[in-house]
Order: structure tokens, then sequence, then C-alpha cells
């Protein structure tokens, strides 16, 4: 048999696939910490890295600052931004628990300034709102667009990482309260007097301008959250004293402040195991969706996949 002769052709070998590059996870993060700015040069906080994250509802307030504290790892953001360039009604809640989400946080410690309803909440005292009667008109839900949930929110707040944080001031001689009635108000103008007697005879005990709206998504998302508030002034409704300034607010707030990181230290560095039976908010949205899957439009699908994984939106 002849042998064939070679043509002088060479096969070409196909070309590699080209594999397709995958976007890189954020890093993760246990307890987030929001607040204003000062709270992460909390003594003892390592490692910084800023991470900017996009989200389909826009970009946060800010970059989140992820450490290690206590050997936690943490995530701090400012809610109105590095520079207090965000008004209460112009902040992107949604966007900021979003992230927080996307970074894996599990527990949420807010800090907040606020004004006091009641004589016996003083200025630089620390309450632990465990209640709020909301007045704001924003957008308060992941939900919507084709898909409606309907979240349990007779107890805003989680029990457990409250009363841990109560408890852990206790231990460090910082006197605070735990449980009390937080309005919150649109904003930016501080209330009239005759709106702070009302909130008084509403059985408010605290008045501030972003805690309701941070509460409902931080449930949305089934993240355990608290809210520490530093009270700056007794508002409008004490006729004796003067009107509430920015000035009074900040100079109370620094005053306050150190004690709020410490609070944040001890806690983060000896918080509990969760436990279920003592809180629910990691399951809410188990028996909260009510839209059919088939009904739910595929780009709110996409939207709503970081906080319905198991569900799949039924």
């Amino acid at each position: 048999m002849t042998p064939r002769k070679p043509s002088g052709k060479t096969a070409k070998s196909p070309a590699p696939k080209t594999r397709p590059r995958l976007k890189p996870a954020p890093p993760r993060a246990e307890i987030g910490l929001l607040g204003g700015t000062g709270l992460y040069e909390i003594d003892g906080i390592h490692d910084l890295k800023e991470v900017r994250l996009k989200t389909p509802w826009g970009d946060p307030s800010d970059e989140y600052i992820l450490g290690t504290l206590e050997g936690r790892k943490v995530a701090f953001l400012s809610r109105h931004g590095r520079g207090h360039r965000f008004s209460p009604t112009e902040i992107n809640y949604r966007a900021n628990v979003y992230g927080f989400k996307l970074l894996g946080v599990e527990h949420l410690i807010s800090v907040n300034s606020v004004g006091s309803l009641r004589e016996d909440i003083k200025p630089r005292d620390i309450v632990f709102a465990d209640q709020f009667i909301d007045k704001t008109k924003r957008e308060c839900t992941f939900f919507g667009e084709g898909c409606v949930a309907h979240i349990p929110f007779a107890e805003p707040v989680c029990p457990q990482l409250s009363r841990h944080c109560h408890e852990t001031a206790g231990k460090l001689g910082i006197r605070s309260r735990l449980g009390g009635t937080y309005v919150c108000m649109e904003g930016p103008a501080f209330s009239t007097r005759a709106e702070s007697r009302a909130h008084r005879v509403w059985g408010g005990d605290l008045i501030g301008m972003t805690g309701a709206t941070e509460a409902k998504l931080f449930r949305e998302a089934e993240i355990c959250y608290t809210t520490m508030n530093l009270a700056t002034d007794y508002d409008a409704w004490r006729e004796t004293d003067e009107a509430v300034t920015i000035g009074m607010i900040f100079e109370n707030l620094r005053l306050n402040i150190e004690n709020a990181k410490a609070i944040i230290r001890k806690a983060v560095a000896t918080l509990p195991p969760h436990d279920d039976k003592a809180c629910g908010c990691r399951h809410v949205l188990a028996t909260s969706v009510v839209t059919a899957a088939k009904h739910v439009p595929p780009a709110t699908r996409k939207k709503l996949a970081l906080f319905v994984p198991e569900y799949r939106v039924r």
C-alpha cells in the first residue's frame, strides 16, 4: 500500500475557548456598623479596607470601611456620607442596606443622634429604642415592581441584639435604657413646638429622621438590627430651653460618642451565637412573599435574588 503524501497543509487546532471573566465577590463581614463619621476610628480596629459597592438600587452613601475588631469582621458605613453630604430625605437607604447584605452582614448596630421627648431622657443618655412611629413618605421596601411582600413588624428591632448591647453598656458602667418609641420624621427642619408636643401625646420618647426607614429595610433583608440612640437635646417641647441647634447636637454627640464606641467594641467582642428561638429576624421572608413566581417579572426576580434565594419568590 502506497503511503499518502503529505498535503503540505497542517490542521489548525481549535481556538481555545475564552473563559468568562467572573466578577470578584466582595469581601465578607459579620457585623455592620451604621452611623456618622468617626465610628470606624474605634480603638483596636485594624486591617482597614475601603470597598465601593454597586447595587440594583444605585450607589450607597459612601464606601464601606471593612476591618477586624476584637477578632470579628466588621463593616462601617456613614449613612450621610463622609462630610455629611446627604440629608435624611436624600439618603439612598435601599442601597445602603443592600450593600450590608452583599457583604454578608448578619448583625447591624446603628448609632443615631436623637432629640428627647421625655424629661427623664436627658441629653447624652443612650436609649435602645424598640418601637417606631413613622411619619416619613420614603421608599422603605425592596419589594414592588411585580412582587409583593408583607413583613411582620410588630417588634421592629432584634430583641437578642438590643438586649446584648444594653447589657454590655451596663457592664461598662454606662447608663442606658432598653426600650422606647422613636418618632421618625422627614426633616430636614426640626420640629415646631406644636409638633413636638403632639409627638409626646402619641407616646413618643425620641425624635429622629432615619431610624424607622432603616429598621424596615433591615427586617426585609433578614439582618438582626438594633438602634443605639444618643440623646442630644430636648427637641422643642420645653419652652424653658433654647431651641435645638446643630451646634448643640454636635457638641453633645461629641461628648457621648466615646461611650458609643466603647459599647460597640465590647458588644462585638462578646456577641453570642445567633439564637433562632430568641429572634426570628433571619426567616421573615419565608412567610412574607405573597406573589406567585410565575407572575414576578424577570428584572424584579433578579433584583430580589440576594434576599430570597431559597424561596425563589414563590
